[in-house]
């Protein structure tokens, strides 16, 4: 029941079959999924993919599985809020949140493509799932391994926030801490996978994993009624994300089911952690590693995979980067909870932090649509808010000391 074609290098355009390899032998480029789209434009339709259950499958003939899904059977298909009151404050017209911080089973939007790439593990007869991450990647690869049934092995650096590691811990997993940075991780990691056969998701299985990132934007779209948005605003860690919702854009084009448009993409970062972003605003297709300090971990990529290709997604669409201080991030935070009730982690402050700056710097205009990307829930980062809210007053349990509260708070207004 498959499309896909094959695998493809991005930059040398061999071809190789669909096999769980990532890199390019002739010139180490990385390897992409290609699709069969002739085939699937006769079968897929608008009505075919809403008579489906609301999840990501509805979408199974642009994923890059062979057979049905075998885990994550319930992923997918989160809100896509119109946030009026968040509006009304930014002073734009037709805004609205992806909200992945209610994705199940682990609150981010992880769950995509570990869904996909754990169906794809056990197609290839994969028993040992395993990940290099930064948080939400390793919460969602140890619930998927346990509910597959499946061996894990989960690296992570050692100074992740508790959310995360306990939210990882709990499903059983082999977990690993690592003294350095996401790169040190990823690096032990890699050796790690040339040496053992197992289904590392965002190494050996990445062109398959990473596709999944092409539901949110499917999903984008089918929620704005079949029409593509005039600007998203994506968080960077890696920079797959951001090629991933450019890809699923064009594909619904290609096939049919959205009229042609142009959609900006707009990257964002925290200024302690943001190579993509300095190439961007250097002019440069290349960037300079750097060392992550920022408060935003799950976006804390100092040398990223794909970052080459969000340069060239941003400046093709017309779109631009931007980077945000952890000050900037809290207030962003704050900012969707108090407007739209939104609890979102840190990442998601850098993403809504940056679509404040974008929109005063004239850069997304007002008038237009405009979609912000929140990807994990702020549940996995209470620590960036310690101390930045303010302190709740504590009573006694008897009415006149309520009511003697409520004066004072009238008086203040």
């Amino acid at each position: 029941m498959g499309y896909v074609q094959g695998l493809k290098c991005r930059e040398c355009g061999r071809e190789y079959p669909k096999d769980p390899i990532n890199i390019c032998a002739f010139c180490f480029g990385p390897l992409e999924v290609v699709y069969r789209y002739e085939e699937i434009a006769k079968v897929l339709s608008r009505e075919r993919i809403t008579s489906r259950p609301p999840n990501m499958w509805r979408y199974l003939e642009l994923l890059p599985l062979d057979d049905a899904p075998t885990v994550g059977k319930d992923v997918g298909y989160t809100p896509l809020v119109r946030a009026e009151n968040l509006a009304r404050s930014l002073g734009v017209s037709e805004l609205y949140i992806k909200n992945d911080a209610v994705s199940y089973p682990t609150l981010s939007f992880k769950d995509r493509v570990v869904a996909v790439a754990v169906s794809k593990a056990k197609e290839f007869d994969f028993d040992t799932i395993a990940c290099a991450s930064t948080g939400n990647l390793a919460n969602a690869v140890a619930a998927c391994a346990a509910s597959a049934g499946l061996k894990s092995y989960v690296f992570i650096p050692a100074d992740l926030e508790q959310g995360k590691i306990m939210g990882t811990q709990v499903f059983g997993t082999n977990l690993v801490g690592i003294q350095g940075n996401y790169d040190d991780v990823n690096r032990l990691c890699t050796e790690v996978a040339d040496k053992h056969r197992w289904a590392f998701v965002n190494i050996n299985l990445r062109p398959f994993y990473a596709e999944g990132s092409k539901t949110f934007g499917y999903e984008i779209v089918e929620q704005l009624g079949w029409r593509l948005p005039q600007n998203v605003v994506v968080p960077m860690a890696g920079g797959s994300l951001i090629t991933k919702l450019k890809k699923s854009f064009q594909e619904l084009t290609k096939i049919g089911l959205v009229e042609e448009g142009r959609t900006k993409m707009f990257g964002a970062q925290a200024t302690g952690c943001s190579p993509i972003v300095t190439a961007v605003k250097k002019g440069t297709d290349l960037f300079k590693p750097v060392k992550p300090d920022t408060i935003a971990k799950s976006l804390a990529i100092g040398n990223p995979a794909d970052g080459f290709y969000a340069i060239q997604t941003m400046t093709d669409s017309g779109g631009w980067g931007e980077e945000v201080t952890d000050d900037e991030i809290v207030e962003a935070m704050k900012l969707l909870a108090e407007t739209e009730g939104i609890f979102t982690e840190t990442a998601g402050g850098v993403t809504l932090g940056v679509t404040k700056k974008l929109i005063e710097q004239g850069k997304i205009p007002r008038d237009e649509s405009i979609v912000v990307s929140i990807t994990g829930n702020g549940l996995k980062t209470q620590e960036a808010l310690l101390g930045r809210l303010q302190k709740h007053p504590v009573i006694d349990s008897r009415l006149d000391s309520f009511e003697a509260l409520l004066v004072e708070k009238q008086s203040r207004l």
